[in-house]
């Protein structure tokens, strides 16, 4: 069995994807298990929604965390949402067993959503620069990662993830492509915060956070994410 990796930046549609796998029946999916070691262990500059919550509820060793995702994929296949900024050591050489999807949107659309709700992101909130590195970690040690696009994957859903599970090994499932209003045993206590268009939704669909605009006082962040989008960008699976 195997551990699939979804690496992402926070408002990327992640989550939607997160409810995509987990409508099917080979697999199970955990929602940012890594959190709670990220929370414990960075230097923050913004307080996270339910941050108190999350480290009382969920385990902050980092070793244990790697130990229990691996121990579940002995039984069945595994599907972990996470984010890339959650990843504080430069070289996580446990991802090098997993099979790692890196998730990108452009850092434009990406921060003018995550500002509704941290209204002073920084460049360690957003991930990309983080996703970057890691991309270029998993290529130089031979496991180059996919690279998935938001943007890409709305323009047809049903292709999209029929290509990827292509490149994963695993066979594709129509049941994938929706799923009831509301939110999944899986989801993380801060879903409150963060998934409410997932959970008003039914399947993938363009959200109105895709047009918004992006804040003045947030310009010199874009200018600051853009050549790590640059680096993935090249590398996109896309759609046709």
């Amino acid at each position: 069995m195997k551990v699939i990796n979804l690496i992402s930046g926070p408002r990327n549609l992640s989550t939607a994807i997160m409810y995509s796998f987990a409508q099917r029946e080979d697999l199970k999916v955990l929602d940012e298990p890594f959190y709670g070691f990220y929370l414990k262990n960075a230097s923050l500059e913004n307080q996270h929604p339910s941050q108190q919550e999350i480290l009382q509820t969920m385990e902050l060793k980092e070793e244990k965390v790697i130990e229990s995702i691996n121990l579940l994929s002995e039984k069945q296949h595994v599907f972990v949402k996470g984010m890339a900024h959650h990843y504080l050591t430069e070289s996580p050489e446990f991802i090098l067993d997993w099979e790692n999807v890196i998730l990108i949107r452009h850092p434009k659309k990406l921060i003018a959503s995550f500002s509704k709700v941290i209204h002073t992101p920084t460049l360690n909130d957003i991930g990309i620069k983080k996703a970057s590195e890691l991309f270029l970690f998993l290529k130089k040690n031979e496991r180059t990662p996919i690279v998935i696009d938001s943007d890409e994957l709305l323009k047809n859903p049903e292709t999209y993830l029929e290509k990827l599970c292509d490149l994963l090994n695993i066979p594709f499932s129509d049941k994938m492509l929706q799923w009831k209003k509301g939110g999944i045993p899986e989801d993380g206590i801060w879903a409150k915060h963060w998934y409410g268009n997932v959970h008003n939704s039914e399947g993938f669909t363009f959200q109105k956070s895709s047009s918004q605009p992006l804040p003045k006082h947030l310009e010199p962040l874009l200018n600051e994410a853009l050549p790590y989008y640059e680096t993935l960008k090249n590398n996109i699976l896309t759609n046709s």
